[in-house]
């Protein structure tokens, strides 16, 4: 088991995200998963990312707050304990249109090049 307190999460940036803070809370060391690896996004009002995809599924799961997914020009808003996958080159864009801080916990497969 390899444990790691949220006070030794490392700080990342994420590409093409605005107005995010982003936390890697597994993955990308020795003994973590060798599969994916799971970040804690904090997104402030009006903080986003997008419109882009990538080449691998991706999961969001709300933990605060709320976040709003726009896919093909649809909108769907995300609550406490809502969830979503965004599909393997999906254009996605997402959007806290509230007043109030969103986080989000978000599982992403590794890219080829970095698989452990």
């Amino acid at each position: 088991m390899l444990l790691k307190r949220f006070e030794e999460a490392t700080p990342y940036e994420a590409a093409n995200h605005f107005g995010c803070h982003g936390l890697r809370l597994q993955g990308f060391e020795d003994g973590g998963p060798t599969n994916q690896w799971v970040g804690f996004s904090q997104f402030l009002p009006n903080g986003g990312a997008g419109p882009d995809s990538t080449p691998f599924e991706k999961v969001y799961v709300v933990l605060e707050g709320e976040m709003t997914v726009e896919i093909a020009g649809t909108e769907t808003v995300l609550r406490k304990f809502d969830s979503c996958t965004i599909a393997a080159g999906e254009v996605r864009r997402i959007e806290n249109k509230s007043n109030h801080a969103c986080t989000m916990l978000v599982v992403i497969p590794y890219p080829p090049e970095a698989a452990t």
